[in-house]
């Protein structure tokens, strides 16, 4: 879960690829998978969609167990908002959700009025605040 991500575990990263337009995504879910690579598109095992992922630079060490690296994957399922608008996530979003334009590489994202379904509050509105910008 994202809320569980620390800055340590994403410290290595050098870039995020994005695999589709994330202007168009109200939040993304990210997991740190162990992956045998530092770079490239990894295999995707879950239902719904890979949506983008992270490299790592050449001083990430793999684990002296598994020989794997520990990667961000960012991913959406099949009833998620943007395929199931008026669906179960209408109004909030999942717990490893965070708002895509949030992240960057060694930044974790945080979740946003727009990434929980909701307009902004009528004092951010009054304050001329939006989120994100």
């Amino acid at each position: 879960m994202s809320s569980l991500i620390t800055e340590d575990e994403i410290s290595h990263e050098t870039d995020l690829v994005w695999l589709e337009d994330i202007g168009q995504l109200d939040y993304v879910r990210q997991s740190l998978d162990r992956l045998p690579t530092r770079r490239g598109k990894p295999a995707y095992h879950r239902d719904g969609r890979m949506v983008g992922y992270a490299c790592l630079g050449t001083e990430a060490k793999p684990s002296r167990s598994s020989g794997t690296f520990r990667r961000r994957v960012f991913w959406l399922l099949p009833h998620d908002r943007d395929s199931e608008p008026e669906g179960l996530y209408a109004k909030g979003a999942p717990a490893e959700a965070v708002d895509p334009r949030t992240l960057s590489a060694r930044v974790k994202g945080y979740k946003t009025e727009r990434s929980e379904g909701g307009p902004p509050s009528s004092a951010m509105q009054e304050l001329g605040i939006t989120l994100p910008l």
